[in-house]
């Protein structure tokens, strides 16, 4: 063999080499993300219950959820739901990563393990707690309400209260996850606006207003669309804490796609999946419409 074909082979392995080690990424990226993506999307076409042939319905699927009472039932309970974690976790996350970025607080390595503790804990068991906690006759809050004269609360078992009992589950649960993302974007702000806003006379709160809140709008942006996400993907807190109950008042959309899955009703489970998708989706583009800074706003 010639040296100037040596040369050309070398080449030609050397241009492929980097493609021969990303491919097993995209061979595994492909058979367990994109072909289930678009077998779902196909399936939601289909009515089909797991087993024999498949039936082709059309837009059937989403006609039938759109028309159907329990699946806006469904949206409007994680709406009520995203309404009382979000703004609140947003908030109180805002107000941790303050408290946790200030240099001269005592002790704000254990503070940081206790708000980051709850998110790592498992959720079913900190789930049978709250079960326990919160339990109407025998439960710890309504012994303490009874100590002061006050009437039991049915928390999980009124249409009233169990969705702020699930509410504060969800935001005992992450909102340390809220801190860790905005204690990142606070702590990316140079400190020498701060200094140059304290030689100007601002006090801290003009301070948290003015550089603080812009700032980190990025940041706020990015956990709003993921606590979106998971808010209206919830699944696991109303399967354990409330079966859905009383009366469907904590059926979130993820708990009432379950239903259509353990029913083997798998092409509308589908059709519901990608509503859920274009809904989120486009509650996502408006938060990030809504919270970008000032000087990207054309």
């Amino acid at each position: 063999m010639s040296l100037a074909r040596l040369d050309r082979t070398f080449l030609r392995s050397t241009r492929l080499s980097p493609y021969l080690f990303i491919a097993p990424f995209f061979v595994v990226f492909g058979a367990f993300g994109i072909y289930p993506l678009i077998y779902a999307l196909q399936l939601s076409f289909m009515r089909w219950r797991g087993a024999g042939e498949a039936h082709w319905v059309g837009a059937g699927n989403y006609l039938y959820l759109l028309t159907s009472p329990e699946f806006w039932a469904s949206l409007g309970n994680s709406a009520v739901m995203w309404l009382l974690i979000v703004p609140i976790q947003v908030m109180a996350g805002l107000g941790g990563a303050v408290l946790l970025a200030n240099a001269k607080l005592r002790l704000r390595g254990l503070f940081r393990v206790a708000f980051i503790a709850p998110f790592v804990t498992p959720l079913v068991a900190m789930a049978q707690v709250w079960i326990v906690v919160f339990d109407q006759d025998y439960g710890l809050v309504n012994y303490l309400l009874n100590l002061v004269g006050l009437p039991d609360v049915g928390w999980l078992t009124s249409t009233a209260w169990s969705k702020p009992t699930l509410a504060l589950l969800f935001l005992w649960k992450t909102t340390g996850f809220a801190i860790i993302i905005l204690l990142a974007g606070l702590q990316a702000v140079p400190g020498g606006v701060y200094e140059a806003a304290a030689l100007d006379g601002a006090s801290r709160w003009r301070q948290f207003w003015s550089i603080t809140v812009p700032l980190v709008r990025r940041s706020m942006a990015f956990l709003v669309v993921v606590q979106t996400l998971a808010v209206f993907q919830m699944f696991a807190e109303p399967f354990v804490v409330t079966e859905g109950g009383p009366y469907g008042s904590t059926t979130t959309a993820g708990l009432y796609l379950y239903e259509h899955i353990t029913a083997s009703d798998l092409g509308t489970g589908a059709a519901n999946s990608f509503l859920l998708v274009l809904l989120v989706f486009g509650l996502s583009l408006v938060s990030v419409r809504l919270l970008r800074p000032k000087d990207e706003v054309s």
